[in-house]
C-alpha cells in the first residue's frame, strides 16, 4: 500500500470507485457490444461467418496477450501513464473499426482494441491495493466487480439496440466516445498511486525473474484459476444467448432482457454482499459461501436440464443465483492473488487477467460453439467450468491451510 495514500485522493471514495469500475468494465463491454450485429456487419462488408469469428478471436487474443504486460509496465512507469496510453489507443482503434470497409481492416483494429483495453482492468486492481488496506480494498473491489460482471450482460443489449435503430458503425462510434470520456476523466482525476520507492526496474532480466517467480508459484496459479475460470460458467450462457434464449427457450429477442436482468441482479447482489461482509467474516468463509452457491445452482441446473425440457421460468433463475455466488467470492480471491507478491501487484494483476481472459477466449472461440446446440450440454459445460475453480480453491486450502484466514497487509 502507498504510505501517502490518504493524501493522494481527497475526493469521496465512491467517486474513485466509479472511475476504477468504468476502467474495469471497458474490456468486457467492448468484447460483446457488437455481437448482435455479427450478421449485419458480415453482409455490409462481404465477410463470411468464419471471417467474422476472426474479429472476435483477434480481440480476445490481443486482450489476453497484452494483459501479460500492462501490469509490469505500470509497476515500472506508474499506473497513470499506462491507463492513459491504453485509453488513447483504444479510442483510435474504435474509430478505425467504425470506418472499416473490409474484414481485414476490421480484424486489425479489433486486435488493436484488444491489445489496449486490458490496461483498465489490470491497472485498476493494482490501484485499489495501492490505495486501501485489505478490508477497505475488498469493499472497493466488490464495487468494481459489479461493473465488470454487468458489462458482458449489458453490452449485447446496448449493441443490439444501436444496430436496430442506427447501424453497426454506431456501435464502434459509441465505444470511441466512451474512450474519449474515460481518457478525459482519468486525465483530470486519476492520481498516480504507485509510490516512487515501489517502482520496479524496467529491464528484460528483472521482468523475466518476476514472471518466473509468479508463474512457478502453485498457489498463485491455483488462486488465479479459482478467480478467473468460474466466471465462464455464466459467460458461456451470455455467449450462447441467441441459441439458448431464442432456440431453446423460445424467447423473442425483445424478451432476452429477462436473462440479462437476472444475471445482472445476481452480480450486483453478490458484489454488494461481498462488500458488506468485508472485515466481518474470514475471507475463506466468504469464498466457501460463494462456491457453495455456485455448486448448488450448477447441480440444480444440470439435473433439471437432463430430466426435463427447459422452460424459462425455472431455467433462468439458477443462472442469476450462480452469478450471485461468483460475485460473492471473486473480490476476495482477487485480493489474495495481488497480496501474494505485494512488490509486484501490477504484474500479479496482469497474469491473473491473462489467465482469466485466456479462459474467456477459449470458451468464446472453441467451447461455446460446440455446446450451444443443447441445454444439457450447456449445463454440463457450465458445471465443469465452475468445478475448475472449486477444485483449485480446495487444493489451495489443503496445501496452504493459512490461506484465507486474514488478508495480507
Amino acid at each position: 500500500m502507498n504510505p501517502d495514500a490518504h493524501t493522494i485522493w481527497r475526493g469521496p471514495r465512491w467517486a474513485l470507485a466509479i472511475l476504477l469500475a468504468a476502467l474495469g468494465m471497458l474490456g468486457p463491454f467492448s468484447i460483446d457490444t457488437y455481437l448482435p450485429a455479427f450478421a449485419g456487419i458480415a453482409r455490409s462488408i462481404g465477410a463470411s461467418p468464419a471471417e467474422m469469428q476472426q474479429t472476435l478471436s483477434a480481440y480476445l487474443f490481443g486482450f489476453a496477450f497484452m494483459n501479460l504486460f500492462h501490469g509490469a509496465l505500470s509497476d515500472s512507469f506508474g499506473r497513470r501513464p499506462v491507463v492513459l496510453t491504453g485509453l488513447a489507443v483504444f479510442t483510435a482503434a474504435s474509430i478505425g473499426c467504425a470506418l472499416a470497409s473490409s474484414i481485414g481492416t476490421l480484424v486489425l483494429f479489433r486486435a488493436l482494441q484488444g491489445l489496449s483495453t486490458g490496461a483498465g482492468i489490470v491497472v485498476s486492481r493494482a490501484v485499489i491495493r495501492d490505495m486501501f488496506p485489505p478490508d477497505q480494498a475488498q469493499r472497493m473491489m466488490s464495487q468494481v466487480t459489479i461493473f465488470f460482471g454487468v458489462a458482458p450482460a449489458l453490452a449485447p443489449m446496448v449493441g443490439g439496440w444501436l444496430f436496430v435503430h442506427a447501424d453497426w458503425h454506431s456501435i464502434f462510434w459509441l465505444l470511441a466516445a466512451i474512450g474519449v470520456l474515460l481518457f478525459t476523466a482519468n486525465w483530470r482525476y486519476l492520481p498516480e498511486t504507485l509510490h516512487l520507492d515501489h517502482r520496479q526496474p524496467f529491464n528484460p532480466r528483472h521482468l523475466m525473474r518476476g514472471y518466473l517467480a509468479l508463474g512457478s508459484s502453485p498457489r498463485f496459479l491455483l488462486l488465479a484459476l479459482a478467480s478467473g475460470v468460474p466466471f465462464n460458467g455464466m459467460f458461456l450462457y451470455v455467449l450462447s444467448a441467441p441459441a439458448f434464449l431464442g432456440e431453446h427457450m423460445g424467447l423473442a429477442p425483445t424478451e432476452f432482457f429477462w436473462f440479462f436482468m437476472l444475471t445482472i441482479g445476481g452480480i450486483m447482489g453478490g458484489a454488494w454482499t461481498s462488500g458488506r461482509l468485508a472485515g466481518r467474516i474470514e475471507p475463506k468463509r466468504q469464498i466457501r459461501y460463494g462456491f457453495s452457491v455456485m455448486l448448488s445452482m450448477s447441480l440444480l441446473n444440470l439435473v433439471t436440464n437432463l430430466l426435463w425440457t427447459p422452460q424459462p421460468w425455472w431455467a433462468l433463475p439458477p443462472l442469476g443465483l450462480f452469478a450471485f455466488g461468483w460475485a460473492l467470492m471473486v473480490p476476495v480471491v482477487t485480493l489474495m492473488v495481488l497480496d501474494l507478491f505485494p512488490e509486484r501487484r501490477g504484474m500479479a494483476s496482469s497474469l491473473q487477467a491473462f489467465i482469466g481472459s485466456t479462459a474467456n477466449g477459449l470458451v468464446a472461440g472453441v467451447i461455446a460453439p460446440l455446446v450451444m446446440h443443447s441445454t444439457a450440454a450447456l449445463a454440463v459445460t457450465s458445471t465443469l467450468l465452475m468445478s475448475v475453480g472449486l477444485v483449485a480453491w480446495r487444493v489451495v486450502r489443503h496445501r496452504w491451510p493459512e490461506t484465507g484466514r486474514a488478508h495480507a497487509h
